[in-house]
């Protein structure tokens, strides 16, 4: 059995704090958090054009954050989706919908999937966003529609039991999160996260129509 060579992509050009359009609908705003996890930072998605949602609002940083509100300025956030709940991706939500009044969407809360094991009474998990809880939580093939765009979840457990990715109907798109990155291959980390349901994830994905996958990262 010989293993193909993984080839991966690390070109992204792009500013800080600046909006990139991607698409008519799409837009993305990258957070200012570079790390050996997360490339160059959480690349937070906006989608719609006057009513918005927001896909991974990112980490509580505060320049982050101003630009996201600097980027809908004159638009109407109607919907806030989380991938996961690790500390890159969900922390900002709570200050966005204190801001917009949005709800926000996402599978569950942190170990939803499954049970988490503890260790003295202490949690035994890093990096988790322990505070996110959705206004709306969401199961495989649920269907959230805005103006001028239609949004079903993909439940996708393994890099973490929550993790969720979303399929953009009217632009034959995935928002696949943690899921699947260009730059590299992903973290899957017990006790929350499950190799076995991460490969099984990723045949589901394979197995989907999407011509466009936008990893967060």
């Amino acid at each position: 059995f010989k293993m193909s060579k993984l080839v991966f992509n690390q070109k992204l050009e792009f500013e800080y704090q600046r909006v990139t359009q991607l698409s008519k609908r799409v837009q993305r705003v990258i957070a200012p958090n570079p790390s050996p996890f997360t490339f160059y930072g959480t690349g937070t998605y906006i989608i719609g054009e006057d009513k918005v949602a927001i896909i991974d609002p990112g980490p509580e940083n505060e320049e982050h954050i101003q630009a996201l509100l600097r980027a809908v300025q004159g638009r109407q956030v109607t919907h806030l989706l989380v991938t996961h709940t690790h500390l890159d991706h969900s922390p900002a939500t709570a200050i966005l919908q204190e801001k917009t009044g949005a709800p926000t969407y996402g599978f569950g809360p942190h170990g939803s999937g499954q049970k988490l094991t503890s260790v003295a009474g202490e949690q035994v998990e890093e990096g988790a966003d322990l505070l996110f809880d959705p206004d709306h939580c969401l199961k495989d093939g649920d269907i959230v529609e805005g103006e001028g765009w239609t949004i079903e979840g993909v439940y996708t457990p393994g890099h973490t039991s929550n993790h969720m990715c979303f399929a953009l109907k009217e632009d034959n798109s995935l928002f696949c999160g943690d899921h699947i990155m260009a730059w590299s291959t992903t973290i899957v980390s017990p006790p929350d996260g499950d190799m076995s349901s991460y490969m099984q994830s990723l045949y589901k994905v394979q197995e989907r129509s999407e011509s466009v996958l936008w990893p967060t990262h």
